[in-house]
């Protein structure tokens, strides 16, 4: 009897089985014996497991956040999680249970001693207690973020429509000073702005914008939104179209400074606002929002969609373009989704300084932001975007977009999902758009198709695409024409040339050209030649001196080559010569080009 009891086997602790099925579904049953049992429990999961790993093996990170974006996926994923919860609980209780019934039945000699009596020892039901609180602790953080996601994508007050009920009214940033705006303007005298009078009786229909087919060149304003807190200002400080071929996967960003004047407004939807204003809006585009969101008679819409119909309606008259959607995003919103990602890492090409960048105490700080990759904040990423002292507003635009493709590339779907409730959170109280939510996994999947570092970048500022005007405020006055031709050529320009053409722009050289070839028209060919490539000249009608010259010959004066290193590489491979330094305080241009005979005929491409 003694050695009978000793070569029993023995029991298999219950608390395991569960253990294992927690890990794997039928794993607790192989372990207690029961194998069929097992296989039983294993092999839905293992076949589920296996279509899941075939599908998201085959998407990177942007098409799989196209496929969640699905309509009804999330809320497939939510009846699957909570069903799989079920199942696994199922199969762990039942693994603890068989362990416990084939202990038993060992115990009892296989029956033979009559029914087997089930033992449930307190602290393994104790562990297996922990077992299902760990396992469904599991599935509530699934479920819990699965509403999350859902609620945002549902929510009314972040895809505006005609319905957006009154509750979403924009709430402004709370920050005491970091949003505002550093500005040229005198302090205590306000933006003068043209309102127009009242037009009764003239209330306009809405516009019902047909949804993008997937075929089309797709249009997506971006909005950055300055909210100050305590005023009645609602400026949207950055503008920025992103234009998409679907068919080449070629992208275009296209930016209008925000102090630009005088925009042409379309006489169409807007034909009151067109009236009113004399076909131009006269104030600063940054206030166009402001000024037609409480207009019903200048502008379709309500008085939530009102603003967003305008600034496409104007943008996209501008450009040409069929701006289909908007995305807009407020400055403090900005800081918080940035650090929501992880932050963002930028090469910064050139130094950034401001002296008057008002911290968040409402005074002037002094900000420095060196050269070379620079991982940034919200916070920075924000003054890096938005500095305008010392700089200018083609340099800020190239900034704005470098940000967004910086954010665009270094998006990780891995590091984004610990973070994913604050995410959209801060989403759900910081951005507005009107794409609707059955077009955002076709987004999402033209986003992953999108080689963003082929992205061709247009910052539509001085001198290249406009003029300016000093006093009494800073104004920029577009050219229209050369506007819509960069934008209806944005896709048929080598991206090398543009770079040069920004290049060039932005170190703006003052130049004279001098015709002493004696061919009529050489010179007025030359300027625009070089307008072509971003520079800006004149042809003064003073005759040269060529005496001694044997071929083209230019002057750089009074140190100037210090800050035109791109302009002189570019004149000297393209006369094939090399420049000359001269000081004469008597010279007020940086650049003086006299031809002669051996000149060689330059002239721009007709479609320039």
């Amino acid at each position: 009897m003694q050695r009978s009891q000793e070569s029993r086997p023995r029991a298999k602790s219950p608390f395991v089985a569960a253990f294992l099925s927690l890990l794997f579904p039928g794993l607790g049953h192989a372990y207690a014996g029961a194998y069929q049992r097992a296989l039983g429990f294993a092999a839905p999961p293992i076949l589920v497991a296996a279509l899941l790993a075939g599908v998201v093996l085959r998407m990177d990170g942007a098409h799989l956040i196209g496929f969640l974006l699905t309509t009804g996926v999330l809320p497939g994923i939510f009846v699957f999680n909570l069903l799989l919860l079920v199942y696994r609980l199922v199969a762990i209780v039942d693994a603890y249970r068989v362990t416990v019934w084939l202990n038993a039945l060992s115990a009892n000699a296989g029956g033979r001693l009559g029914r087997p009596r089930l033992v449930f020892n307190p602290v393994s039901l104790g562990g297996l207690f922990a077992v299902v609180l760990v396992m469904s602790g599991a599935h509530v953080v699934v479920a819990r973020y699965d509403v999350i996601a859902i609620s945002a994508l549902s929510d009314p007050c972040v895809f505006i429509t005609d319905q957006t009920p009154a509750n979403c009214d924009e709430t402004p940033s709370s920050s005491p000073g970091g949003s505002l705006e550093p500005t040229d303007e005198p302090i205590g005298s306000p933006t003068p702005t043209a309102t127009p009078p009242p037009i009764q009786g003239s209330a306009l229909p809405d516009v019902t914008i047909p949804p993008w087919n997937g075929t089309e060149r797709l249009n997506i304003l971006l909005i950055g939104t300055d909210q100050r807190p305590n005023e009645g200002t609602y400026n949207t400080d950055t503008l920025i179209v992103v234009s998409i071929d679907p068919t080449t996967k070629q992208v275009a960003m296209f930016s209008l400074p925000r102090d630009s004047t005088d925009v042409p407004l379309p006489p169409g939807p807007l034909r009151n606002a067109y009236a009113s204003y004399g076909g131009v809006y006269p104030n600063k585009i940054n206030s166009l929002f402001t000024t037609v969101r409480g207009r019903p008679d200048l502008v379709p819409g309500t008085s939530r969609t009102r603003g967003y119909n305008g600034l496409k309606e104007v943008l996209g008259n501008l450009y040409n373009l069929d701006i289909k959607y908007f995305v807009e995003v407020n400055f403090e919103g900005f800081k918080k989704v940035v650090d929501d990602l992880g932050g963002v890492t930028i090469n910064v090409q050139v130094p950034v300084q401001d002296d008057g960048y008002p911290s968040d105490t409402g005074r002037s700080s002094r900000v420095y932001i060196p050269a070379g990759i620079q991982h940034m904040t919200g916070a920075q990423a924000l003054v890096y975007a938005r500095s305008r002292h010392k700089s200018d507003d083609f340099d800020r635009g190239a900034r704005q977009q470098r940000v967004l493709t910086s954010l665009r590339e270094q998006a990780d779907v891995t590091a984004i999902i610990p973070r994913i409730p604050q995410l959209l959170a801060d989403v759900k109280t910081t951005v507005r758009t009107d794409i609707p939510q059955d077009q955002l996994a076709r987004l999402a999947g033209l986003a992953s198709s999108v080689d963003s570092k082929n992205i061709r970048s247009y910052v539509f500022s001085y001198p290249r695409y406009g003029t300016q005007v000093l006093s009494p405020i800073y104004k920029f006055l577009p050219d229209v024409t050369k506007i819509r031709t960069a934008v209806a050529n944005a896709f048929k320009v080598d991206p090398q040339l543009e770079d040069t053409r920004a290049a060039l722009a932005e170190e703006n050289p003052s130049i004279w050209i001098l015709n002493g070839s004696g061919r009529q028209g050489q010179a007025t060919n030359l300027v625009q030649y070089l307008a072509y490539y971003g520079l800006s000249a004149s042809a003064p009608t003073t005759k040269p001196n060529t005496s001694g010259l044997s071929g083209t010959q230019i002057v750089v004066y009074n140190g100037a080559e210090t800050r035109l290193t791109d302009t002189i590489a570019f004149l000297e491979s393209t006369f094939n010569t090399k420049v000359v330094l001269k000081s004469d305080p008597a010279i007020p241009v940086d650049v003086v080009i006299t031809t002669t005979r051996r000149t060689p005929t330059l002239t721009p491409p007709p479609s320039s």
